[in-house]
């Protein structure tokens, strides 16, 4: 696996996968910084039966594009939805990327509508297949049940959950506005994401947290998490609701997550999470707002009036969470969908 350098990685052997590190970070759009050419000789010289790049417009794949027709082996390509595509700084990247991926071997789509997909089709690509996300069961399948017990919130009290890194993208205001509007009474928001310093949502979320609590009377708490993963996993179980609002994704591996956990959810239509819905009825969506260059939003009434109607009907939030539970258990566990991508590799390798 060639990935980016980090400091704190304690072995470069994970799960008996190799671990080539790259001191690079950028894009084609704003320029690379490091070790660019280390990083395309290994590439070059390298003696692999097959390559995958998972996601476009990041050095990992934007690095590859221009040596493409000089790699021997056989090459995959997962762009994760093309977020620049609408962007006019992106135009000349795109207007190129017909030609990359008609020169990729394999190109995987996460989703039958989306605009990554859209795109391929609009140029006349065939050579792909849709292999969706979603969440694994060594993960998901053991339950901790004293999230609440050990963040201080009873076990009567509704409790929302959204994760996300503080981007400024995920929409955590619009959750946090939603939710101090829902009429539930007492209750917890939990918001888990990294925060980005200098940049981002996170100071916001705290003046936003702070403003929710105030508005309330105390009756209702926002707290931002960032715990550890096995904590994240807890967080699901132990939510009534996972509400998202996020401006602009691919396929949003939360959802899956939600489902894998027996958590009802609550999203805007970004990325493909109406197909989503479709697939699996884990989730309600609420009327979306569509925006330039791609972008999502949703009124924050709208979305408190949706927390209010599955918080108050607990039979619904059971349909909902069985229903997904079910199609997560059927066909979105990562156990079974690596085989999807295995055989994608293996018929490539079996033409010769």
């Amino acid at each position: 696996m060639a990935t980016s350098w980090q400091a704190d990685r304690a072995s470069k052997k994970i799960n008996g996968v190799q671990i080539a590190e790259f001191k690079v970070s950028g894009s084609a759009i704003h320029g690379f910084q490091g070790e660019v050419d280390r990083y395309q000789e290994f590439l070059l010289e390298g003696d692999f039966d097959v390559m995958m790049n998972y996601a476009a417009q990041q050095w990992a794949t934007d690095l590859v594009l221009p040596i493409l027709k000089r790699l021997p082996y056989y090459k995959v390509l997962a762009p994760c939805g093309f977020s620049g595509l609408f962007e006019p700084g992106y135009s000349d990247y795109f207007q190129r990327m017909p030609d990359f991926l008609k020169q990729y071997d394999h190109v995987i789509f996460h989703s039958e509508r989306y605009r990554d997909i859209d795109f391929a089709r609009k140029h006349e690509l065939s050579n792909f297949t849709v292999i969706p996300n979603g969440a694994g069961e060594e993960e998901f399948g053991q339950i901790d049940s004293t999230f609440r017990q050990r963040y201080g919130i009873s076990e009567d009290v509704p409790l929302l959950l959204t994760v996300g890194s503080h981007t400024g993208l995920k929409g955590h205001g619009l959750v946090m506005r939603a939710f101090s509007r829902a009429e539930i009474g007492k209750s917890v928001l939990i918001i888990i994401g990294n925060f980005i310093p200098g940049i981002g949502c996170g100071h916001s979320c705290e003046l936003l947290a702070q403003w929710v609590k105030l508005k309330s009377l105390g009756r209702k708490r926002v707290l931002l998490l960032n715990p550890p993963r096995s904590d994240v996993v807890a967080a699901y179980h132990a939510a009534d609701l996972f509400i998202f609002g996020s401006n602009i994704e691919c396929s949003p591996l939360v959802l899956f997550e939600a489902m894998a956990s027996r958590t009802p959810f609550i999203t805007i239509a970004c990325g493909n999470a109406e197909e989503i819905v479709e697939w699996g009825h884990g989730g309600v969506i609420i009327t979306t707002i569509k925006r330039t260059k791609g972008s999502v939003g949703a009124d924050p009434a709208v979305m408190a009036n949706a927390i209010e109607g599955l918080i108050n009907n607990p039979n619904e939030r059971q349909r909902l969470a069985e229903a997904g539970y079910r199609a997560w258990k059927d066909r979105f566990m990562w156990e079974k969908i690596a085989l999807e991508y295995e055989r994608v590799y293996k018929s490539l390798l079996n033409q010769d």
